[in-house]
């Protein structure tokens, strides 16, 4: 058995069905996945930072910028979020993506965003593209999109949960539907996914950003998508390895 398999089987045994189970299972993890996803497009987040805040709701000797103060809050957010939609057993749905945004974007758009009439928690309006190949759906275009997406992972199975994530992900990426956040919003909206089939949520290591962009980038040329289920395969192993540890020791996990 893989460590990836070995992390799945150990979620499943959890049969987690309430917000409390989850805020348990997800303890630490939460802040692990705050701390990577936001690092991986802010490189002032720190995990000392991002601790202090998911655990006191402050931060001691703060240096430094707001932007960065209000991310990492909003992380934390965002989180509380996550836990409330699966206790409320809630799909994971339009209404939710945007709620998910408007939590991990508030308070930090840039002043000529604003100018632009664009808001958190709206789809853009007007084109913001991303990656050395420019992707991302014209505004006109997101909606239907979006939905089309969406109306794509209705029938999933348990088992092709991470393939159905992994889906998920690079044609929300490659649509890039908002004017800022698309990244945190993914990966958090990809996680919730996750975890409404059974499977642990991932966090997407900083230190791995290459690999996770050049996944992403795999899909955006050539629609491949091996490329992102390998990675994250090899995230979710990443992820969950001390508590694969602890299990084959015979520890509480």
């Amino acid at each position: 058995m893989t460590n990836y398999e070995k992390a799945v089987t150990l979620w499943r045994k959890r049969q987690i069905s309430t917000d409390a189970e989850l805020a348990e299972a997800l303890n630490g993890h939460s802040i692990a996945f705050a701390y990577h996803s936001g690092k991986i497009e802010n490189e002032y987040i720190t995990y000392n930072d991002t601790r202090e805040i998911f655990e006191h709701d402050g931060v001691t000797s703060y240096t430094g910028d707001l932007r960065t103060l209000f991310e990492i809050r909003n992380a934390k957010d965002a989180n509380e979020l996550f836990l409330t939609a699966f206790k409320e057993g809630r799909p994971l749905d339009e209404a939710l993506i945007k709620e998910f945004q408007l939590r991990l974007t508030q308070n930090t758009y840039d002043t000529r965003r604003w100018q632009l009439g664009e808001r958190p928690g709206t789809y853009k309006f007007h084109d913001y593209v991303t990656g050395k190949n420019e992707i991302g759906a014209v505004p006109e275009d997101v909606q239907e999109e979006i939905a089309e997406l969406l109306e794509e992972l209705q029938a999933v199975e348990d088992a092709n949960a991470l393939t159905a994530a992994a889906y998920f992900h690079v044609k929300f990426e490659n649509i890039h539907p908002f004017a800022d956040g698309n990244g945190r919003t993914g990966r958090l909206a990809m996680n919730y996914l996750l975890v409404l089939h059974g499977h642990p949520p991932i966090v997407i290591h900083e230190e791995d950003r290459k690999l996770y962009y050049a996944a992403l980038e795999a899909w955006d040329t050539e629609q491949q998508l091996g490329p992102m289920c390998i990675f994250l395969r090899e995230q979710t192993a990443k992820t969950w390895e001390k508590q694969i540890k602890r299990s084959e020791r015979g520890s509480p996990i």
